[in-house]
């Protein structure tokens, strides 16, 4: 074991927590019972944290950590690190970007597909002895219908060439227009929203984000539309949804992210036209592995005065 000396702040799959443990000093902050008197005890020796991207790293955190050196972050998104900090302290960051994508464009497309064609509740129709007694509710095509996308990254991009496999039209909102897709940029969230048949968010998380799904928006989406969000609970106004779920001002909602996760607002249980995902979008085996592998990547690189594979800062 080597005497570098990291702090986890949440746990990892245990293949990744047995490689890290034999490589280096593991300090597991979510056990603490005190969280404050380990980060006194040991913070003055932690050169490195791994975290995740909900959990993060504060500039709280990091100054009581004189030595750190990297926060290697097991996810794409950094909006809960203070990258700020880091970046005037010489702090490296790193993330885990394009392993992710494909698996997060799958469920943003199975989330449409069970939104719309109402998947989970014909699965409690079947299970609660219905079929054959009565007849289960007609429910929306995906196919040639207009996608929205609120984001066209890596995912944003993925999404749009599997909705695009569904003869679907897309339009999409960004920061700035992308010349390598072939897609319309519309800059304009709220006419994008009105246009769109379905409104899939998969925009970065941050202040920049923040309530960018609005009641202004979701009204333009209108009722027969339907919102899908893959990127951060942040960027939705969970009062403006879920008001907008109960009066029908837009037909129904797939979610997999939420602003206050794992608890989750309550509301959201009792309504039926939503589905709920536990933000299980990179959560299949052969990503989870990719991803905490390039966190180890990273540290390793790191430590031996390499190239960084996935530097943020």
């Amino acid at each position: 074991m080597s005497e570098v000396e990291i702090l986890m702040t949440g746990a990892y799959p245990e293949w990744d927590m047995a490689d890290l443990e034999a490589k280096y000093r593991v300090h597991r902050l979510w056990e603490a019972a005190d969280r404050q008197e380990l980060i006194a005890r040991v913070g003055r020796d932690i050169r490195a944290v791994a975290t995740r991207g909900e959990l993060g790293a504060s500039a709280e955190l990091m100054k009581q950590l004189p030595k750190l050196e990297i926060v290697s972050c097991y996810g794409v998104g950094t909006d809960a690190i203070d990258l700020s900090y880091a970046r005037t302290n010489s702090i490296r960051v790193t993330n885990t970007p394009d392993v992710l994508t494909e698996d997060v464009a799958d469920i943003a497309i199975g989330l449409l597909l069970a939104t719309a064609r109402q998947i989970p509740q014909a699965d409690v129709f079947v299970r609660a002895g219905q079929w054959g007694n009565v007849a289960m509710p007609l429910v929306t095509r995906v196919s040639g219908k207009k996608v929205g996308l609120a984001g066209m990254g890596r995912i944003g991009k993925a999404i749009a060439r599997r909705t695009a496999a569904f003869g679907c039209d897309i339009a999409y909102f960004a920061r700035n227009e992308h010349k390598d897709v072939g897609y319309a940029y519309q800059p304009d969230l709220v006419a994008l929203a009105d246009w769109a048949d379905f409104l899939i968010v998969i925009v970065p998380g941050g202040q920049a984000t923040m309530k960018i799904i609005n009641a202004e928006v979701l009204k333009a989406l209108g009722p027969k539309g339907m919102l899908i969000n893959v990127s951060r609970g942040t960027t939705v106004d969970e009062e403006a949804l879920i008001a907008a779920l109960q009066n029908g001002t837009i037909q129904a909602a797939g979610l997999d992210v939420f602003l206050n996760e794992p608890k989750i607002d309550a509301r959201f249980l009792t309504l039926q036209n939503v589905v709920l995902q536990p933000h299980h979008g990179s959560g299949t085996v052969e990503t989870r592995k990719a991803m905490g592998q390039l966190v180890r990547d990273n540290l390793a690189a790191h430590f031996a005065g390499a190239a960084l594979p996935t530097p943020v800062v």
